[in-house]
């Protein structure tokens, strides 16, 4: 597929205006207090796996309003003092998976938790975490639930998640809570940017090929799915435009950057048709924190795959 976005020149210093509530950090705050208010705790059972190298345990802890998540937490085997942790997000329809999955990060000595995304983990890997909130009217698929009002959509919910997966995993002994890192691909990086820019104190922030960021320009970029959903609804609800650009900008992972403070990593695909270019490079140029980017140029939106991840662990060996 040829490159359809901007050239890198231009991506390099693209920095729009991007559609920021007056009342973002509010509204984030209040959530997140909701959250945290609510209770609930944090339930680790062991599970016997063939994996000897690692302890493995079927973690629960509690998301959006106290709502339990479900989560794989790994460690080397016999792991005693606390050490450095990382928490990923997954990419868009997948869930925790199984723990043989799961195996790059525990395998450098770290602590590592893979969180549930409540209400998917039925097309590429599976999940465990129902989603119990309805929406209204809405695309099949993820992201046009509840995009009428901020307070009821779907990602309002994945990322409290999020940062409560952070808060869980800095109570757990195996853990040092002052050296949590933060990674996922696709949707799992925009998670990331989300947990970046909410949570204090993250060591490093590693988004991959990112969705969720600059939707005004993605969304009118690209019919490609996720992103595709949303032009489908919008075909159907005309005149919704502006109250669902109003609800998304409260998502939006160029707002979430603005507020990150953690190195940050990311990567970009310059043939990307899923996550345009533009898009990533409008969180990358925003980001707040000192950060540097993996840039794929033939590439579309798997990324640098295994190689990204060979730079994320370099990276993350220089952070903690």
């Amino acid at each position: 597929m040829p490159r359809f976005d901007l050239s890198l020149p231009e991506l390099e210093a693209y920095r729009p205006d991007v559609r920021e509530p007056a009342d973002f950090d509010a509204f984030w705050d209040e959530t997140l207090t909701a959250s945290r208010a609510a209770g609930g705790e944090v339930e680790m059972t062991p599970v016997a796996t063939p994996l000897s190298s690692f302890d493995v345990f079927d973690l629960t802890f509690p998301g959006f309003a106290g709502e339990p998540i479900k989560a794989w937490f790994m460690v080397p085997a016999g792991a005693e003092e606390p050490l450095p942790a990382v928490v990923e997000y997954v990419g868009y329809g997948g869930g925790r998976g199984l723990p043989s999955e799961r195996l790059p990060w525990p395998s450098t000595g770290r602590a590592y938790l893979i969180m549930d995304t409540r209400g998917q983990g039925s097309t590429w890997s599976r999940g465990d975490t129902p989603d119990p909130h309805g929406s209204g009217p809405a695309h099949p698929g993820f992201l046009t639930k509840g995009v009428h009002d901020p307070a009821e959509y779907y990602y309002r919910r994945v990322f409290t998640d999020a940062v409560r997966a952070v808060d869980a995993v800095r109570t757990l002994p195996q853990v040092d809570p002052a050296r949590v890192a933060v990674t996922g691909g696709s949707q799992g990086g925009g998670i990331t940017l989300a947990a970046a820019g909410l949570c204090d104190g993250l060591v490093a922030a590693m988004p991959d090929v990112p969705f969720l960021c600059h939707f005004e320009r993605a969304i009118g970029l690209t019919d490609t799915d996720p992103y595709g959903e949303m032009v489908r609804y919008l075909a159907i609800h005309r005149g919704a435009q502006e109250r669902v650009f109003d609800t998304l900008s409260y998502f939006d992972g160029v707002n979430f950057a603005k507020r990150a403070t953690a190195p940050g990593l990311f990567s970009v695909g310059l043939m990307d048709q899923t996550c345009p270019p533009s898009t990533v490079y409008a969180a990358f140029n925003n980001y707040a924190g000192p950060h540097e980017i993996e840039v794929y140029s033939h590439n579309q939106h798997e990324g640098g795959q295994s190689d990204q991840w060979l730079a994320q662990a370099a990276f993350l060996a220089r952070h903690t």
